[in-house]
């Protein structure tokens, strides 16, 4: 049964909220352990609802913040604070209001007898099934701070390389953001000056120019509908991209773009052995950790070849055989120094190994990558300026023609 509750923790603050229990007294037996004092416990009605601000559908916590959250509970734990006391310090420094709310309700959690896992499992949008399952191995094993700070420093390399895949993509969408607002705003005030000239001569008019102005006459009668147009456009091409019937396609042809496809296939390379590497060393056996690994991977390829490594586990066949009959999406150093990492023993190690060695080559090719990008931008741009030009030049020269 759910109820509500509010409740004054022991430094005074005051805390709402709602959670499930068999009773009132169970519930109130699990909010005053740590000190605090339940004001209220009653039974939440079926039309009990937070405001729209408050839905966790507006609320989100970043990658960053998660980082510092790992980064401080497992320098807390190593010095020896409490659990619930190390929570409870975070809560009050978390800037997040979101985040204030989880960790409450973890604290809660872990209050009520239940592990730190448990509680942030109940937030699977925050902290994801690598998160709670690397959490759980550190719990079990008794090395939880250790864990966490590999947590930590898992986070920070995959913080580090969507920023530097962001970073590369900034440049060209910028330019062709603003290339699409001037065009539009060409065609709604520029062209109708030019049209109304063109109607004065009377001349006829090729088939380009025509094309541009019917695009503009839409745009000036119908500015509205224009961007609605355009925001429709964009989101069924998005939602096309991701629906799983496309998916497979539109995968198969990221991989085969040039210079795109070697940056995608090094940044799956990096996640599948920093990942794996991860899970391994926080003592997830090699199943569970494979398939975790898979739920991280955007790729459908790339998650068919760590399914047919759980496979080849599950026959007792080594994990390297399937990383070495797929060299067209894992490069072959892969499956190489896994198969050495079997023989030794320290498969983590040597994947960990792996996944550094791909993050600076990602590293390498997007700092590059603007510099590749900007012959290509610059024909694109000069393609659509020449296309406009002649279409709105042509006329008038062939006006000149006829009054020679």
């Amino acid at each position: 049964m759910k109820f509500k509750y509010k409740l004054k923790t022991k430094d005074g603050k005051i805390i709402e909220g709602y959670q499930d229990a068999n009773d009132q007294f169970t519930l109130a037996h699990e909010l005053n352990k740590d000190g605090s004092v339940a004001l209220y416990i009653i039974p939440a009605k079926e039309g009990d609802k937070k405001s729209i601000f408050d839905m966790n559908f507006f609320q989100s916590i970043s990658l960053s913040e998660k980082m510092i959250f790992t980064n401080n509970l497992s320098g807390m734990l190593s010095a020896g604070l409490p659990l619930t006391r190390a929570l409870q310090i975070l809560t009050k420094q978390a800037g997040n209001k979101y985040m204030t709310t989880i960790l409450e309700s973890v604290i809660a959690t872990v209050n009520g007898g239940e592990t730190l896992s448990a509680g942030l499992n109940k937030f699977p949008k925050t902290f994801d099934s690598i998160f709670v399952a690397m959490v759980k191995a550190g719990e079990e094993s008794g090395n939880l701070p250790h864990v966490l700070s590999e947590i930590g420093m898992t986070l920070k390399k995959s913080f580090d390389l969507n920023k530097k895949i962001k970073s590369a993509m900034m440049y060209p969408s910028i330019i062709l953001g603003v290339i699409l607002i001037i065009g539009v705003l060409m065609l709604m005030f520029v062209v109708p000056t030019l049209t109304k000239t063109f109607k004065d001569m009377g001349t006829k008019l090729p088939g380009s120019t025509q094309f541009v102005i019917t695009i503009s006459d839409f745009a000036a009668d119908h500015p509205f509908l224009l961007f609605g147009i355009l925001i429709a456009l964009f989101g069924g091409l998005y939602a096309f991209a991701k629906a799983e019937f496309t998916q497979k396609y539109f995968d198969f042809i990221i991989l085969r773009l040039p210079v795109i496809g070697t940056i995608v296939k090094e940044v799956n390379t990096a996640r599948t052995t920093r990942t794996l590497s991860s899970l391994l060393g926080s003592g997830l056996d090699m199943s569970q950790a494979l398939s975790i690994t898979s739920e991280v991977l955007q790729n459908i390829y790339y998650k068919k070849v760590v399914a047919l490594g759980i496979e080849n586990i599950q026959k007792g066949l080594p994990l390297s055989g399937a990383f070495k009959d797929n060299i067209k999406l894992y490069p072959v150093m892969v499956g190489e120094m896994m198969e050495v990492g079997e023989e030794t023993g320290n498969l983590a190690a040597m994947l960990l190994n792996i996944a550094t060695f791909y993050e600076n080559e990602v590293d390498n090719k997007t700092k590059d990558l603007s510099t590749i990008i900007e012959p290509l931008l610059m024909v694109f741009i000069g393609g659509t300026v020449g296309f406009f030009a002649i279409s709105m030049i042509s006329p008038i020269y062939s006006v000149m023609d006829n009054v020679k």
